[in-house]
């Protein structure tokens, strides 16, 4: 992956500018007029459209390598990218696990078959993925995860249950970490596994959130099989897998999605409720923060490849500055906002109650960034 600085500022300035102007014109009407009043099936056909808008355009998956379908340019530019969409409120995709978890997974730790059979239809939006980790009893505790993959002819059988799964009801595959070594001790009995959604086995039901909406669901497998050649990594690595996809999870291409959502809210509330003096400090702090926000990430993509650990250093408190960011947006919203933006607010804060638990509790990220970046003791 080329350094920003040997890109050159020119060409990230003329890929922005190509960008802006192509943004113009791209996002549904449908979308920018009506966002936070469509239904749950219109949101998601309309999502899903834009999976399709951003192939046809050619800014999906711009980090990928052109010979999968991506654009084959750098972090940069995938940051450049969605930090645009955020100020024209372009929709977030159902793409959005795929193409920021399972696909740089793959480049860094599957084979070239696994790359060639399943990053070209995730770029042109044709299949959703979803992120089989969490489980009853192990949420943070990750390593603590229950579900079986039974070793078999040819592969695995897969058991067991996964919860709050985004965008299984959409899926045709997940990735999923499983134990496939009972008798190993901790971090080293697990496997990462791509399994397909479509086949018998597989029961999915919704879970529906405090807004309303349904992101989430349970997913149960019994007895599904798994072809040895969908293990990601050899059998017993699935825990060096799971952090590298964790970090992507709480990095810079999924904060710049996340800017997405929270600069298009705070740009509704600074046209509605920004004529109040009353209001002034606190809309001019949230807009800092998230100039900030935007800040941090250009820092990271700055120091992208680093030798040392400046990279991680940079991103290790990504998600806790998006995730407080948002919730405190979405909380002057609800107070403060008009009647006609109403619904629109009512369900960000709803939405934006979780963000500070899923990915690692803001309380974990706050450990790691004391112990493994400061230093500090336990």
């Amino acid at each position: 992956m080329t350094s920003v600085a040997t890109r050159g500022a020119n060409d990230l300035e003329t890929f922005a500018s190509e960008a802006q102007r192509w943004l113009a014109t791209a996002v549904p009407a449908r979308w920018r007029e009506n966002r936070g009043r469509l239904t749950g099936e219109d949101s998601d056909a309309l999502r899903r459209e834009w999976d399709c808008i951003l192939w046809e355009g050619g800014y999906s998956g711009l980090s990928i390598p052109a010979e999968y379908g991506g654009r084959g340019l750098g972090l940069a530019e995938e940051v450049v990218f969605h930090v645009l969409a955020g100020k024209v409120q372009a929709p977030d995709g159902l793409t959005r696990v795929g193409k920021t978890l399972v696909a740089p997974m793959l480049i860094k730790s599957g084979t070239p078959a696994q790359r060639g059979a399943y990053l070209p239809p995730m770029m042109r939006g044709e299949e959703v993925w979803c992120q089989g980790f969490s489980e009853p009893e192990a949420g943070s505790d990750l390593a603590g995860v229950q579900t079986r993959a039974r070793q078999v002819e040819g592969g695995y059988l897969l058991t067991g249950r996964k919860v709050w799964t985004s965008f299984a009801q959409h899926a045709q595959r997940c990735l999923v970490l499983a134990q496939t070594q009972p008798d190993a001790g901790r971090y080293r009995n697990l496997s990462m596994l791509l399994v397909d959604m479509t086949q018998p086995g597989i029961t999915i039901s919704d879970i529906k959130q405090i807004s309303g909406a349904i992101h989430f669901a349970e997913v149960r497998f019994d007895d599904v099989f798994v072809a040895e050649d969908d293990r990601v990594g050899a059998d017993g690595e699935g825990w060096q897998v799971a952090m590298r996809v964790l970090g992507d999870e709480r990095g810079g291409v999924e904060t710049a999605t996340r800017y997405v959502e929270i600069r298009s809210d705070l740009d509704l509330l600074l046209k509605t409720v920004g004529h109040r003096p009353e209001l002034a400090d606190r809309l001019r702090e949230l807009d800092v923060r998230a100039e900030l926000l935007r800040w941090q990430l250009a820092k990271v993509v700055d120091r992208e490849v680093d030798a040392d650990s400046a990279f991680q250093r940079s991103g290790s408190v990504l998600k806790v500055m998006w995730s407080e960011l948002w919730q405190d947006v979405t909380r002057l919203g609800l107070s403060t906002a008009p009647h006609i933006h109403r619904e629109h607010w009512r369900y960000q804060y709803l939405e934006a109650r979780a963000v500070s638990i899923y990915s690692g509790t803001n309380e974990i990220q706050r450990n790691i960034l004391s112990e493994r970046i400061l230093g500090l003791p336990r």
